[in-house]
């Protein structure tokens, strides 16, 4: 066996030294003293009259963009619709990479959607998640500072280089190539389970190591230090890998983000990186709330729910917005029949950028006027540009998780009681170690579903819980000691038949969300049901060599055989979350364009749009790379034009 992975060895190092447990809870509970005293700081603030820029959400796309252009000096406000989130027990939930899950679902921090995959009834009601009183399934979104990265899985992997290309194609802008792309990921990442490059030798990787975002692996020996789930890495390894993967998996060298690996496209296993640090995550919060506290030209306006952007003409000038705690009414502790706040004006004498995700961004757009003029028009908005292609043309990934009873539990849970206050696994995390470190991703395997597809497009993932998708109570079951789960996700999808549609003019309402999904969508030749069929097809591959730990498979179950069947289980119980498209980039030839290359809307002037909504297709795997280094990208774009300076590449 090769040596156990050891964190400090050839990794970056806290400027202390050693992490000592004061540090680690400096990270967790303790570390909401610093937010309540940004928060009261902030609150006490009359808001300001005028900002330079305005930034609308938090998360992964605003939130970085924020941070730069408020360190190049200029008055930024970072609005906010959900709250500060400072309470010491959703400081831990958020903190514990392996509470995740229970973060999701928290109350105060969560925004529930409930979205449909189809518009016929009759295949929509044959999903076991549907729940009929909401007219759709859970789809869980977050509403704090840092948006969803502060209740995702953590895994920080990298997209695919034609991502990029296809960006540089559709637009003409070469600057979107993927080996300039790259350098925004080294710009942001603080690689902490890679040694950089000796001095003068080729850096091949290309990782960063003095940026923002901290990404590190897990400890491998938590999870081969379990003899069920060595058998099942073991099966990975044979199935999906190739030769000395074990051996390269228990030594952390497995990295699915080398450059090389995403040149070369490179099927095999591969350990999840994670946004954390020492253990704890960290993420886009942890960035702004930092940023926020050295630069006091950055103000943070938490509860703050933008109705509109106000349009002069075609020009962007600020925004209109309420005031309140849960005012939308995706948030479980909404009251829907209290009265609207009324509403207060922010002006931006430079821009106004929206990165509210997927489902918000084109919600605001259309309040503001912009949109499809039909759509509009029936519900009353004043039209101010017509742009058809805002809420349309959304696209998700697919996920199904082949599901097992195992016959004995796992021992890496053997010292856990969740929950308790004596619970042992939490005081293992107080010191960096153990398995609440870990989101729980075992090892993934990249690959192809057929020979013949452009990219590698299907990631499966080993957890050792229970994971069918999202519905109320989720959450609870996640975290099981007897089942496990291959969860399949289909990269590199070809349907984008969803639309994002206004339920009404009032904003606090969540909009129509419907995916169009398999034969509701446009992927007429059924690519994307076929490759999520021979991605449950290679779990069960899997799980038959190591039959003598399970008692039986629960999800598909044994009805499921023939390909037909299998199919037929996941037009009815595929879901997604990572939803994106919905304000797709292209030029202003493409008449369902929304915004160009610099993240502008056509046709408008000091407005963009910088999230997941504006990519033109389905960027990867997991989409927090790919959405931080275009908020990275898109800080250049904006300090490049604050200075007048055009870029070339066009």
């Amino acid at each position: 066996m090769s040596r156990a992975f050891d964190p400090t060895k050839n990794r970056v190092k806290s400027p202390s030294g050693k992490l000592s447990r004061r540090d680690l809870l400096k990270q967790s509970t303790a570390y909401a003293a610093g937010v309540v005293a940004l928060t009261r700081s902030t609150r006490a603030q009359a808001a300001p009259a005028e900002a330079e820029y305005i930034v609308i959400g938090s998360g992964p796309g605003g939130g970085p963009l924020a941070c730069n252009l408020a360190k190049a000096g200029h008055r930024v406000v970072l609005m906010e619709a959900g709250t500060a989130a400072t309470e010491p027990d959703l400081q831990t939930l958020m903190k514990v990479p392996i509470l995740f899950a229970l973060a999701s679902a928290d109350p105060r921090i969560a925004w529930e959607y409930y979205v449909r995959h189809y518009a016929d009834d009759a295949q929509q009601k044959r999903d076991s998640k549907y729940v009929a009183a909401k007219g759709g399934i859970l789809y869980p979104r977050a509403s704090t500072i840092g948006g969803c990265g502060i209740h995702n899985v953590l895994v920080m992997m990298y997209p695919s280089n034609s991502d990029w290309e296809n960006i540089s194609s559709v637009t003409g802008d070469d600057s979107w190539a993927p080996d300039n792309m790259r350098n925004y990921f080294q710009r942001m990442e603080q690689c902490r389970y890679a040694a950089p490059p000796p001095i003068g030798a080729p850096d091949t990787a290309r990782h960063g190591f003095d940026g923002w975002q901290p990404t590190e692996l897990a400890d491998p020996q938590i999870f081969l230090a379990d003899p069920q789930l060595q058998q099942m890495i073991q099966a990975a390894a044979d199935t999906m890998g190739k030769p000395g993967d074990l051996a390269g998996y228990a030594q952390g060298t497995l990295d699915p983000n080398d450059y090389a690996v995403i040149q070369h496209d490179t099927e095999g296993i591969y350990a999840l990186p994670m946004s954390r640090l020492h253990g704890a995550r960290w993420s886009v919060r942890d960035h702004v709330l930092e940023t926020a506290a050295n630069y006091p030209n950055l103000t943070i306006m938490t509860d703050c729910l933008v109705t509109r952007v106000i349009m002069d003409g075609e020009n962007a000038a600020g925004v209109e917005y309420m005031q309140g705690s849960h005012l939308y009414r995706a948030s479980p502790m909404a009251d829907p029949k209290a009265p609207a706040p009324q509403t207060k004006v922010l002006k931006a004498s430079r821009e106004v950028i929206i990165s509210a995700g997927t489902f918000n961004s084109p919600q605001i757009l259309k309040l503001s006027g912009i949109g499809p003029a039909d759509e509009l028009a029936k519900l009353g908005i004043r039209h101010v540009i017509d742009l058809p292609g805002v809420g349309t043309g959304m696209m998700d990934r697919y996920e199904v998780g082949v599901v097992s009873q195992l016959k004995a539990p796992y021992s890496i849970f053997n010292q856990c009681s969740f929950g308790s206050p004596t619970d042992a696994c939490f005081g293992e995390w107080l010191q960096g170690q153990g398995v609440y470190t870990t989101n729980l991703g075992v090892v993934g395997g990249l690959r192809k579903s057929d020979p013949s597809r452009p990219d590698r497009d299907l990631c499966v993932l080993l957890l050792p819980g229970q994971f069918r998708g999202y519905y109320p109570g989720w959450q609870n079951a996640f975290l099981n000691p007897t089942q496990f789960t291959w969860l399949v996700l289909k990269a590199h999808n070809q349907n984008r038949g969803g639309t994002v549609t206004l339920k009404s003019g009032d904003p606090r309402d969540t909009p129509n969300i419907n995916f169009h999904s398999f034969q509701e969508g446009t992927d007429t030749a059924g690519q994307d049901l076929a490759s999520v069929v021979a991605g449950v097809q290679l779990a069960r591959e899997m799980n038959s060599q190591f039959s003598s730990l399970t008692a039986s498979e629960l999800v598909p179950g044994p009805a499921a055989q023939s390909a037909s069947d299998i199919g037929t289980f996941i037009k009815n119980e595929a879901w997604g979350h990572h939803a994106a498209c919905s304000n797709r980039m292209g030029p202003s030839s493409d008449p369902m364009a929304v915004v160009d290359s610099d993240f502008k809307v056509h046709r408008t002037r000091n407005l963009r749009v910088v999230d997941a909504s504006v990519f033109p297709q389905i960027p990867g795997y997991f989409p927090m790379v790919a959405i931080m280094m275009m908020s990275e990208k898109a800080s250049d774009v904006i300090l490049s034009s604050a200075r007048g300076v055009r870029r070339g590449g066009r």
